[in-house]
């Protein structure tokens, strides 16, 4: 490709942190400058999609897009990118995997605004007034984005190329990121750019990889003895379960992993896959032992699917249900 690329940056369903992920690359933003013309980018730029509309198609050669999907608008503009970009990059847990509002999925809509809107403890609400896709004004009709029961990842919406995970994506593997797009050495469409090992690989952290657990503890109720591997000392740490890449930064600072990175290779279910590591290494025989020893996890599917509900086998939200 001769001249400069074209980039585009979006969010949908998201907390705004892949945005200054791209900022966290430092002086190297001035090479991301020199290599491309930013056409849109929300967070800091007033486009405007009738701009991105008038595009003829495959004219933006990548959209980094981060968030999941949880209304029509972020429908309607991952569509619009997609149909306009050469390349489009899940950015960022929440495009990846649906991420933290992604456990919104447990509950739907109705749900979710009753939540939100009248029973929060902050909430002074007592007509129970919430947001409309249409309101009626006396300057005329106000239009909001239809919010969906659920939320979903990106590709169960549009075509992606690349995966880019992580809570956020760190700046080096969005250097790397950069680095491949400009040289055109791209992996094979559908890669995640990421390593293809376990967190528990790169941990700095001694295992013992033998049964241990005779009590779970949330992170706050325990010092960790340093070195030693948090899960074996009952903190549920995600690292089995979860792609290396982040090079252990909250297991550094004794926080367990979370599992932003997503599942390695060839794990379907994320949670389900950390379930099977927890329960090899409970230390018990004896069901109503095993009971009152797992009845300490609390919040499972906030715990075991913290990044990847809107993933999973479990998924989403069924009416009726």
């Amino acid at each position: 490709m001769s001249g400069k690329l074209k980039f585009a940056f979006y969010w949908g369903a998201s907390c705004g942190g892949c945005e200054i992920a791209v900022l966290d690359i430092n002086e190297r933003i001035l090479e991301v400058a020199a290599l491309a013309d930013i056409v849109l980018w929300p967070v800091a730029a007033d486009g405007k999609y009738k701009d991105i509309e008038a595009m003829a198609d495959k004219t933006i050669d990548v959209t980094f897009f981060n968030g999941g999907i949880r209304n029509s608008e972020a429908e309607h503009i991952a569509k619009l990118l997609r149909a306009k970009s050469k390349v489009v990059v899940s950015f960022g847990a929440c495009a990846t995997l649906g991420g933290v509002p992604g456990l919104s999925n447990l509950y739907g809509k109705e749900q979710t605004f009753v939540r939100a809107y009248e029973t929060t403890e902050s909430t002074v609400n007592p007509a129970a007034t919430r947001p409309g896709a249409r309101t009626a004004m006396p300057e005329g009709e106000l239009e909001l984005p239809e919010f969906y029961d659920n939320v979903f990842p990106l590709d169960k919406i549009i075509e992606v190329d690349y995966y880019l995970p992580g809570c956020p994506p760190t700046a080096e593997w969005v250097g790397k990121a950069v680095d491949a797009i400009a040289s055109g050495k791209l992996p094979p469409k559908g890669s995640v750019i990421g390593l293809e090992k376990i967190l528990c690989d790169e941990c700095p952290l001694e295992r013992k990889n033998e049964r241990s657990i005779k009590k779970f503890y949330r992170p706050h109720e325990i010092m960790p003895k340093p070195g030693q591997c948090l899960l074996e000392q009952g903190i549920i740490c995600s690292g089995p379960a979860t792609r290396a890449g982040c090079k252990a930064r909250c297991i550094e600072v004794n926080m367990p992993c979370r599992g932003c990175y997503g599942p390695p290779p060839g794990v379907v279910d994320q949670g389900a896959k950390m379930l099977g590591a927890v329960a090899s290494l409970v230390d018990a025989d004896d069901e109503s032992e095993i009971e009152a020893i797992v009845s300490r996890v609390k919040d499972p599917v906030g715990v075991f699917y913290q990044f990847s509900l809107a993933k999973s086998l479990l998924r989403s939200f069924r009416r009726g249900r």
